[in-house]
């Protein structure tokens, strides 16, 4: 019999409560996922107002507050139980391999997750938007040029940072559920996801609503803001995460734990 990993019995509880809650009130399993894109919609733009401010002292002093101030998203999500689809890609390939899950649940609760995500980034995007910090940008801006920038990069070059943003993701996500102490907790959360929002790597579910943002608050003027560039993005972003987060560490350290060694996490 293989030895018990004290990260995967979270991990399996966890599961089990996704399965059970879309089971049970599938509107409350999809309010939770939009909740998780109003947080992550109130992370992206603090951390990009500060920013914008950051960059009127000094060069590149933007590109760290926003990539501190990012981070807070996380624990946001995770604090308040919401539905993230990035760290979906975990459970759900865990629970598969684990057999948790059959696969036409699984990808049904990671559709419902990323698909209501969706529409919390655009509805909450379109809101913020509405508010002060965002009202006449300049189109030089460090938000704007930030945005054409990822609107701009290469298929590869996205489906790379996509894969190393997911696993980063996770790691901050595994990590917390490791650690007792809340502070410590939500330390490691913050510095773990520094990474990949200080290394520009891209992750879908947080371009849902910094896309929609910057569409709403240029007005629909962002030159680099359109619908084949917007969905080439999120198309291979897409790809990136699953594949950082659900193979590589999902099923990754499933099958490291999957094990008769003692040596489980």
């Amino acid at each position: 019999m293989n030895p018990v990993s004290p990260l995967f019995e979270k991990i399996d509880a966890s599961i089990e409560k996704k399965k059970n809650l879309i089971e049970t009130s599938y509107a409350r399993y999809a309010l939770r996922a939009i909740f998780a894109c109003m947080f992550l919609t109130l992370g992206t733009a603090v951390a990009y107002s500060i920013a914008m401010k950051g960059e009127h002292i000094a060069p590149g002093f933007g590109k760290m507050l926003y990539a501190f101030m990012f981070s807070w998203s996380l624990v946001m999500i995770l604090y308040m139980n919401a539905e993230l689809g990035t760290s979906n890609m975990l459970y759900m390939t865990v629970g598969y391999y684990r057999r948790r899950l059959n696969f036409t649940f699984a990808v049904k609760i990671l559709f419902t997750c990323i698909l209501f995500n969706l529409i919390g980034g655009v509805l909450f995007g379109y809101l913020i938007s509405l508010t002060g910090p965002f009202q006449d940008l300049p189109i030089d801006s460090y938000f704007f040029e930030s945005i054409t920038s990822k609107l701009e990069k290469s298929s590869g070059q996205i489906l790379v940072e996509g894969i190393f943003a997911n696993i980063v993701v996770n790691v901050a996500v595994l990590i917390s559920m490791r650690m007792k102490d809340d502070a410590g907790k939500i330390m490691a959360i913050i510095f773990i996801i520094f990474i990949f929002a200080f290394l520009g790597f891209e992750h879908v579910i947080a371009n849902f609503p910094a896309f929609s943002l910057a569409y709403f608050a240029s007005n629909g003027t962002l030159e680099a803001m359109t619908a084949g560039n917007a969905v080439h993005n999120l198309t291979f972003a897409l790809i990136g995460n699953y594949i950082g987060g659900g193979l590589i560490m999902g099923l990754g350290y499933a099958w490291l734990n999957n094990s008769s060694s003692k040596y489980v996490d």
